[in-house]
């Protein structure tokens, strides 16, 4: 499954079903461009896992409702609800064990 890049007005809708990592980003963010490529892998390697990012810059409302004020932050979802969130860099190793830990 490839990485969707959220650009659209149902956030709710996205997230409700299943596990999905989002990542809140910014394109002039140096940590969050190291980190999309370990999202890509994480996509690609766990079909079961829906990834989204979400870019604060063009959907400040949506960052504000979360109160995101630090990129890139993470957010896991199981069936619409967040079961967990962590932020800065992450290598897919530290991805996967931050997911497992989660869904213990």
């Amino acid at each position: 499954m490839s990485v969707i890049n959220f650009e659209g007005s149902n956030y709710d809708e996205v997230i409700k079903d299943g596990m999905v990592v989002v990542d809140f980003y910014a394109e002039w963010c140096g940590p969050c461009k190291m980190l999309a490529p370990a999202l890509e892998a994480l996509s690609n390697a766990r079909p079961d896992i829906k990834v989204v990012k979400v870019n604060v810059d063009k959907q400040a409302s949506l960052a504000s409702r979360f109160g995101i004020y630090g990129v890139p932050t993470l957010f896991f979802y199981k069936d619409g609800q967040v079961i967990s969130k962590t932020s800065g860099f992450h290598t897919l190793d530290m991805l996967n064990e931050w997911i497992d830990n989660s869904i213990k």
